[in-house]
């Protein structure tokens, strides 16, 4: 018994004692870590879901950020077009694949968009002369008819309405002159002039110039300022993306095809008369002959413009109008200087400028 009794008892001194579970204590999680990641997660998700609509979102961030955050985002879905977008995209289409019209003569119509009189009428005779056959005259008289003194100029005045400066009535003037022309089916290019505006070269060099080329002269660029980009109205969505809108004078020349397409549209057009005009969204001024048909062109046939005008217009002075040239300023050094400009010098109002 006794060894037996030896055989299960234990002294103190041979039992091993076995130290107790160490308390660690809790360890300190990076919980600002996870909330970054996450906020930055869900930045990144709704910039992909719900792209900016406009550049005032980019503010946030430097502009060349905003654009390497885009570059890096995957594309977003393409959007279904509105049933107008699809039946004008069909037409211009369908305008731009016809073969130009065929003509025995082809003319240049000159179309003068003028309040009354035409001052340089005797100036523009000679350089018709002996070209007869070969142009055709259009005069839109807006607030008195005028008396002419040239003989090209007799019976050329259409009907014509009220024109006010910065308002759609500009752009309704420029397609009834475009339409008055387009019924002659000769008229293979139009030129949209002023009544200051004077040739600065010969006919025959004007004439080869325009009719021996495939794209029309439209003054196009972009233009990030307070008077660019600034007038855009996010009204103009989704037909007019803030990407597309673009500036330029009004002052153009456009082969047929162009003109045809100008006078189809009604969809961009109701955009421009809607939305681009003063007052527009707290005080916007936008000025629908300065951005219809660049925006207009740009966004349809942008390889078929020059996206520069044939006709001069100094902006240099950065005011409301381009500079005006008195009979002072007319010289033979000028002219010389003008006819020599082979740079299309576009200044936007990205500066700050007091008009």
């Amino acid at each position: 018994m006794k060894g037996g009794a030896q055989g299960w008892r234990l002294g103190m001194g041979d039992v091993q004692i076995f130290p107790g579970p160490r308390h660690r204590a809790p360890l300190k999680r990076p919980v600002w870590i996870i909330v970054l990641v996450c906020m930055v997660s869900l930045f990144l998700v709704c910039a992909y879901v719900y792209p900016p609509q406009s550049g005032t979102a980019c503010y946030l961030f430097s502009s060349r950020g905003c654009k390497a955050l885009s570059d890096w985002l995957p594309p977003a879905p393409a959007r279904e077009f509105t049933d107008s977008e699809i039946a004008s995209q069909v037409v211009i289409r369908e305008i731009l694949s016809s073969p130009p019209v065929k003509s025995k003569t082809s003319k240049i119509a000159f179309m003068f968009l003028t309040p009354g009189q035409l001052p340089f009428e005797k100036l523009w005779e000679k350089f018709f002369n002996g070209h007869e056959g070969k142009f055709s005259v259009y005069v839109h008289a807006s607030n008195n008819k005028p008396v002419h003194v040239s003989r090209y100029f007799v019976n050329r005045d259409i009907r014509s309405e009220q024109v006010i400066w910065g308002k759609i009535s500009m752009i309704d003037a420029e397609r009834r002159l475009l339409a008055n022309a387009m019924q002659d089916p000769d008229n293979q290019h139009f030129v949209l002039l002023s009544d200051s505006c004077i040739p600065l070269h010969k006919f025959d060099y004007v004439y080869n110039y325009l009719l021996y080329t495939n794209v029309s002269f439209l003054d196009c660029f972009y233009d990030p300022g307070p008077h660019g980009n600034g007038r855009y109205s996010e009204h103009m969505l989704p037909e007019v993306d803030i990407k597309d809108f673009r500036k330029g004078a009004q002052w153009f020349s456009m082969k047929r095809q162009h003109a045809m397409i100008v006078l189809a549209d009604s969809l961009y057009y109701s955009k421009f008369r809607d939305y681009c005009k003063h007052g527009m969204d707290g005080g916007k001024n936008c000025i629908a002959d300065e951005h219809y048909l660049p925006t207009f062109f740009h966004m349809i046939d942008p390889q078929g413009i020059a996206n520069w005008s044939v006709t001069h217009v100094d902006w240099s002075e950065r005011k409301w109008h381009p500079k005006s040239y008195t009979a002072h300023d007319v010289t033979r050094e000028l002219i010389k200087n003008l006819t020599s400009i082979d740079v299309s010098v576009h200044v936007t109002s990205e500066e700050k400028v007091d008009y």
